[in-house]
Formats: C-alpha cells, sequence, structure tokens
C-alpha cells in the first residue's frame, strides 16, 4: 500500500511581506504545488493523499480561493483526505461547512470530521485527530487513539495528526502538545503502522515511522527543507515500511550574510546575488555587517534597488544587521560641492559617527547626498 503525505497547503496565505506584485505569483505558486501533487500521486501509483493539517491558510477566505482548490483537486485520480488544522479548524466559521465548500467539494475528496476509522481504499483506516478550535485543551492525537486496538492481519492503520510532538521543544504553555511517547507504544504495540503529522513546515522524521512531510511551498525563512512531500510504502502483511522524499515546491525563501567593508565586498555581494536562480520564485533577507565609505555604501544601493526589481523580495533583515557608513574625502573631493550642500556634508560627516540614534538616518542622508551630488541633481 502507498499512499502520499503533505500538510500545511495554507492556501489562500497573504504573504504581506512580498510586493504585491510577487503575492499573486506566491499564491499561483501553491496551487501549482499542489498539482505537482496530484501529478505525484499518480506517476507513484499512490492509492490516496493524505493532507494533515492546515489545507487553508484561514477559515475565512473569498470563494474563488476554494474553487481554484477544487479545480486543482478535480485532476486528482485517487482520494485525497483533508484534516483540519489549527489555521482551519471545525469551528462555528468552519471553511468546510461553507456553502462554496459544501456545494463544490470533489466526491474524492473526504473531510475527516472525527476520529473515526476512515478508509480511503479497503484495508486501509486512517484515523484523524481534527482540530475543533484554535487553542485545544488536550492532546487532540492521544485523545483520538487511546483505545485502539491491535490492527488486524493484511490491514494498515495510519494517524493523521496535527501539532507539536512533545520532543521538539514546542509551546510550554500550549495543552494540545502531541506526546511523542504515547506515539511510540502505539507503533511499538501494532496498533498503528504509520504517524503522519502536519504543523512543522520543514520536513522532518520525529521516530521511525513517525514524521513530518512538512509544507509543499516555503512558508518562512526558518524553514530548513520545506517544500516536500512524502511518499509512503507500507507492506500489508509484514507492515514494513519505506519512506521518500519527493521535491515539489519551487519558491525559495533565503538568507545571505555578507562583510562589507570595501567596494570589491560590495561587488562580491552582486556577484552572490546575480548567481541565484529563479530570482522571480526567490524571497532574499540580508544580513549585512561592516564599515563602507559613502561611495561604495551608494553603489551597495544600487545594487539593491536592481535586484528588488527581479527577486519577490529584497530585504535588509534590521535586526541582524550592522551596516555603518563614513563619509571619506575622496568620495566627494571630485564632486565640486560648495556653500549649503558642503555645510550640509560636514554636518552629516559629523552626524554619521555620532553614538545616537540620529547616526543611521544621517550614513543614508550621505548616500543619497553622494547619489545625487554625483548625478547632477
Amino acid at each position: 500500500m502507498r499512499f502520499i503525505a503533505t500538510g500545511d497547503w495554507q492556501l489562500g496565505m497573504t504573504a504581506h511581506y512580498l510586493s504585491q506584485e510577487a503575492r499573486p505569483r506566491f499564491h499561483r505558486a501553491r496551487l501549482d504545488a499542489v498539482a505537482r501533487i496530484g501529478e505525484t500521486a499518480a506517476a507513484k501509483g499512490a492509492d490516496f493523499v493524505l493532507v494533515c493539517g492546515d489545507v487553508f491558510e484561514t477559515n475565512q477566505l473569498d470563494r474563488a480561493i476554494i474553487a481554484r482548490t477544487f479545480e486543482v483537486l478535480a485532476s486528482f485520480t485517487v482520494p485525497v483526505v483533508l484534516l483540519p488544522g489549527n489555521h482551519d479548524p471545525l469551528d462555528a466559521s468552519s471553511i468546510y461547512d461553507s456553502p462554496a465548500f459544501v456545494s463544490r467539494v470533489p466526491a474524492h475528496v473526504h473531510v475527516l470530521r472525527d476520529s473515526e476509522p476512515f478508509e480511503p481504499v479497503p484495508g486501509v483506516e486512517v484515523i484523524g485527530a481534527p482540530w475543533f478550535s484554535k487553542h485545544p485543551q488536550g492532546d487532540l492525537v492521544a485523545a483520538a487513539t487511546t483505545d485502539l486496538a491491535e490492527v488486524t492481519p493484511g490491514a494498515v492503520r495510519i494517524i493523521a495528526g496535527h501539532g507539536a510532538v512533545s520532543v521538539l521543544d514546542p509551546d510550554r504553555e500550549s495543552l494540545a502538545t502531541i506526546d511523542t511517547d504515547h506515539l511510540r507504544t502505539l507503533l511499538r504495540e501494532d496498533r498503528v503502522q504509520f504517524v503522519a503529522l502536519g504543523d512543522r513546515h520543514a520536513t522532518y522524521e520525529v521516530a521511525e515511522r513517525i514524521w513530518y512531510p512538512g509544507a509543499p511551498e516555503v512558508t518562512s525563512r526558518r524553514e530548513d527543507d520545506p517544500g516536500n512531500v512524502l511518499v509512503v510504502d507500507i507492506d500489508e502483511d509484514t507492515h514494513e515500511c519505506l519512506v521518500e522524499k519527493i521535491t515539489v515546491g519551487t519558491w525559495a525563501f533565503s538568507v545571505i550574510e555578507a562583510d562589507l567593508n570595501s567596494a570589491a565586498d560590495v561587488a562580491e555581494l552582486e556577484q552572490r546575488m546575480n548567481s541565484v536562480a529563479d530570482k522571480d520564485r526567490t524571497a532574499l533577507w540580508l544580513i549585512l555587517r561592516g564599515t563602507l565609505p559613502t561611495a561604495a555604501k551608494a553603489r551597495l544601493d544600487e545594487v539593491l534597488d536592481h535586484f528588488t526589481d527581479l527577486f519577490a523580495l529584497v530585504s535588509l533583515w534590521e535586526r541582524h544587521m550592522d551596516l555603518a557608513v563614513i563619509a571619506a574625502d575622496e568620495d566627494f573631493a571630485d564632486l565640486g560641492l560648495s556653500g549649503y550642500l558642503q555645510d550640509t556634508l560636514d554636518e552629516l560627516s559629523a552626524r554619521a559617527t555620532a553614538d545616537d540614534d540620529t547616526a543611521t538616518t544621517a550614513q543614508d542622508a550621505l548616500g543619497l547626498l553622494y547619489r545625487f551630488a554625483r548625478s547632477g541633481s
């Protein structure tokens, strides 16, 4: 028996940090990743697809997002099983009970609304632990699986859960932490053959036969292995399990760190940014440190302006930045400044080295003064 484990599609994700031009492409990419999951299921001969929570970003979404989701899911050739998670719980405003969902959901798409065994294909049980609110008062997976009997010969049982497991240092105040030892006991006693979990957006093996498949498209720069699904093979007789990771995502969230102390360092950073493939599908955060003369800082600003037009995002990670600017005499020597402009240069140069909150503003102003003076503005 073979199935695809995935989760955290978060369709309708806002991605407010991206530019207005990039957001629609990012939204479309998430649907395209779902389409590739269907293609992978067909190519790998999977029996069904299991989505472990947070199918949608929120319960309050435009019906067009639901319609586009169903348009993609309609092309799947196998059953698709959806587990409500913390982003889309089965509460009073559940998206799964909305007219846009109920009236259009394809026949092969199933929502796990309780923890009763669901049989996507003969001989396979899925035990789901759906969320009914954003703040459960206990371990939903444990509650759903406490009384499970041993699996009958020739059958397979899979747990679909969502949330943080106890071994990954979850929120100490959360009552919904999933007890990893309980899951290990279920597997050891052959009451379950595999545990698929959502909530962690990077692919991660918690323990043998306990996996987070991760999100099919990246959602945060903190994720170390996003953009994947798992192809899981379980032998119905021996219950041996094989897991294969398949990449379906196309976007990247990256961080570049650089020490900048000269024009040559700026040129090297430009080369590094230029070497990044698929810039229109890459969000880039920069951590820059060092001390640059004004001319080199002006060149850096030009480089960043250029790449901002190419990348989905170029952002300075301010919390980690430590970049200073100094007004080197040689930078302004040939610009012919006099009178008010020279007085302004002298004042900004003094403020740029001050030990107060005005230094950064003065350094930025020096860069602008250099660029304007150089261009003859």
